[in-house]
């Protein structure tokens, strides 16, 4: 069934999202595609691992973002000895009380910035896991609710692998988008030199919790026709029947690529999805989600040039009037 939407409430959502990518561009100098990436995984209530050399300004973009929100924000620069204790809290005794109370980690808050991620080992990062899937931590056998909208933005140096823990698949699948953020263009880097000496303009807020929220509700209420999921389908299954992929992508990845379609359409102003929203978030949403066999990563293959092969050669069924 179409979805109805109201017009007032789709014009307002786009002229938000607008207005988020301006006050962005005002501390990050970058392309507006990459906060519009953002506002999707925000949207669609996903999770972005942001991979990129050091210096491109990834931890800037990242608070640039949250302070548009006008949502609580808090960092962990993730090391080898960060504990899961550091990142979810734990219970210390209240010497006035005698009693033991909750010391909330920084994941309790709405928008958590995990630097570095790939820095801490195995045992630390799957702390996450929970919060990340079912926003809701254990601690010591109690489970907490953690307060929405929450988003993890993580980052990670795609080169250096001294001292570093690559991230487990299953966390990785998680990621609803992963972000690769290369070096500025020549015009950007340029500005940016030109910048430099001057304090950064103080970015707003543009909105709060609630309108996340709201933004989120009118996402599930937007129109995916029945030709879109079979074109979703038929992007995964050629992901799953590749001669140089040993995993392809999962049921998971394909609902991510729905939901975030949906994200996309509602920040563009609309109530339904059109296949080039698909087609422009595949690569975003399935190349991290898909292994290469042993014989494909030594040819230098990747999961991106698989997913763009499959927007290439599979197409878009127009539907019978």
């Amino acid at each position: 069934m179409p979805s109805t939407i109201a017009p007032d409430r789709l014009s307002r959502v786009n002229q938000l999202c607008r207005a988020i990518t301006d006050e962005v561009g005002r501390a990050f100098i970058g392309a507006p595609a990459i906060t519009e990436a953002l506002l999707v995984a925000l949207i669609a209530r996903g999770h972005v691992l942001i991979e990129g050399y050091p210096g491109v300004a990834k931890t800037t973009l990242v608070k640039a973002f949250s302070s548009t929100l006008g949502c609580n924000f808090k960092r962990v620069q993730f090391t080898p000895d960060l504990l899961p204790s550091d990142i979810t809290g734990t219970y210390i005794l209240d010497m006035r009380t005698s009693q033991f109370v909750l010391r909330e980690g920084p994941v309790f808050t709405n928008v958590l910035l995990g630097d570095e991620i790939n820095r801490a080992p195995a045992k630390t990062q799957s702390a996450l896991l929970e919060a990340m899937q079912e926003h809701q931590v254990t601690i010591e056998g109690e489970t907490r609710p953690l307060t929405e909208p929450f988003i993890v933005l993580a980052t990670q140096n795609p080169i250096e692998q001294e001292g570093t823990y690559p991230l487990p698949e299953a966390q990785v699948d998680r990621f609803l988008i992963k972000l690769r953020m290369g070096y500025p263009a020549a015009a950007d880097e340029k500005r940016m030199l030109a910048t430099y000496d001057k304090p950064p303009p103080a970015v707003r807020p543009v909105m709060g919790p609630h309108d996340v929220l709201e933004m989120q509700a009118l996402a599930q209420e937007v129109f995916v026709a029945e030709e879109l999921l079979d074109y979703v389908l038929g992007l995964v299954q050629f992901t799953r029947a590749h001669a140089k992929i040993y995993l392809g992508a999962s049921p998971r990845a394909a609902l991510a690529l729905v939901h975030a379609s949906k994200a996309v359409a509602l920040i563009k102003g609309r109530d339904y999805v059109l296949p080039d929203d698909v087609r422009g978030l595949a690569p975003l949403v399935l190349a991290h989600r898909i292994l290469l066999t042993p014989e494909a990563e030594l040819e230098g293959g990747s999961g991106a040039a698989v997913v763009a092969e499959g927007v290439d050669k599979v197409g878009y069924k127009m539907p019978r009037k």
